[in-house]
């Protein structure tokens, strides 16, 4: 455990052949000698290196052993490095003492005792190793508990996102039963009542007006089953990355026109009305199929949260750009909210009344930044939302389908 630390010793004497003899009695495999001939060319060895032990001697011109002790015992850096003293003089001139005071552990008297100097050196180059390795094993330490935090934190986002997927799928198999249910349930109460009238021969239940009225609900029950299948097989297309953008040039002001036309009976239906403010000439290249599909999502949206006050919607082109802006005076979107609402399966209100998947706005982004454009929201709750739908004139595709799914689109 130890082998791959050395210790680095420091001897300082102003005569190269005490330097060379001090050298000679501590060298090891496990440890470097540096040497200095004067305090100053030792503490710049100080500063540089780390050592386990410095030698100095007592006696040296300019600056002395002492004073230089003092000066490391005054700096951070070298403070806590120990120190042993090297004396020719005689120990009646109490040398000794006045090492100790400098912060010495130990005090050698000339000529040496070579068996105790090599003793007391390998015990502090052991002292100093095994204090090492002990800071190694402090540091490892620390990083697996560092690395277990950490660890810790991603498992329990792990398990937050887990859980939220969890209460998503049960929200989402909530969400798609109830809205599954609710045009299967007037498909299935229309067999019924046909059923019966037919049970008792009741001609006049059958008459054209009635059967018109009939086949009207039907188709609107169908279409909402459909809306709700081709919303889930979008959200799989935009996974897998083969959401349909085919583009071709048309007229953005045609076709919101259009769309409004379509949502009259609608938008009667939900007391409400739509106001279209339309600039001439907005052409573009963009998937008109797809560029539709947001549109009306917005105007939906506009009317299932708009409470029965009118709906405007702009067209404009700026900047290089067209704009399509959808305004409602309904309830609103909080701040919190605004993100959001963009996700899947995220609706303004909670409520099962509500109808819809939850789908609408998170498609819809995916299609608008299929376009290289972007979709955001301005609104305060309780006091309506605008959303704002920016496109390039020309459509910078970032998605693609082959053909085959494109007609399985169209033909859904």
């Amino acid at each position: 455990m130890l082998s791959h630390i050395q210790a680095k010793l420091l001897i300082v004497d102003d005569l190269p052949e005490n330097l060379l003899a001090l050298e000679a009695l501590i060298k090891g495999d496990d440890r470097a000698v540096f040497k200095a001939t004067s305090a100053d060319h030792a503490l710049s060895l100080l500063l540089e290196h780390e050592f386990a032990l410095a030698i100095l001697d007592v006696q040296m011109p300019g600056m002395n052993g002492f004073e230089l002790a003092e000066l490391m015992r005054g700096t951070e850096k070298t403070k806590h490095i120990p120190i042993v003293f090297v004396s020719a003089a005689a120990r009646e001139m109490n040398y000794a003492f006045k090492g100790y005071e400098s912060g010495a552990v130990d005090f050698l008297h000339k000529p040496l005792d070579t068996h105790a100097v090599k003793s007391k050196v390998t015990v502090f180059v052991q002292l100093y190793r095994q204090r090492k390795a002990l800071d190694e094993q402090l540091q490892a330490l620390e990083r697996g508990r560092a690395e277990q935090q950490q660890l810790l934190e991603q498992l329990q986002v792990a398990r937050g996102e887990l859980e939220h997927a969890v209460r998503m799928r049960d929200d989402f198999m909530s969400i798609v039963s109830h809205e599954v249910r609710t045009p299967l349930n007037g498909l299935i109460l229309e067999t019924q009542l046909r059923k019966l009238h037919l049970a008792r021969d009741n001609a006049d239940a059958f008459t054209l007006d009635k059967m018109r009225a009939m086949v009207e609900r039907d188709e609107r029950q169908i279409n909402s089953l459909i809306r709700l299948i081709e919303d889930m097989l979008d959200v799989s297309r935009i996974r897998t990355g083969k959401l349909s953008i085919r583009p071709s040039r048309f007229d953005l002001s045609q076709l919101v026109s259009g769309l409004v036309e379509n949502f009259a009976t609608q938008a009667a239906a939900a007391g409400s009305s739509i106001h279209l403010q339309c600039a001439s000439g907005v052409e573009g290249v963009w998937d008109e199929f797809r560029i539709e599909q947001v549109i009306a999502n917005l105007l939906s949206n506009a009317l299932r949260y708009g409470a029965r006050r009118p709906v405007h919607i702009r067209v404009l082109a700026q900047d290089g750009e067209a704009c399509i802006e959808v305004q409602d005076e309904g309830i609103g979107v909080s701040e919190e909210n605004q993100q959001r609402i963009f996700q899947q399966f995220e609706r303004v209100c909670s409520q099962q009344s509500v109808a819809g998947l939850g789908l609408g706005l998170y498609i819809s982004e995916q299609i608008v930044l299929a376009h290289g454009g972007r979709i955001s929201v301005h609104s305060s709750e309780g006091e309506g939302a605008t959303f704002r739908v920016s496109l390039p004139l020309v459509c910078d595709v970032h998605g693609q389908e082959n053909e085959s799914d494109r007609q399985q689109a169209t033909s859904a």
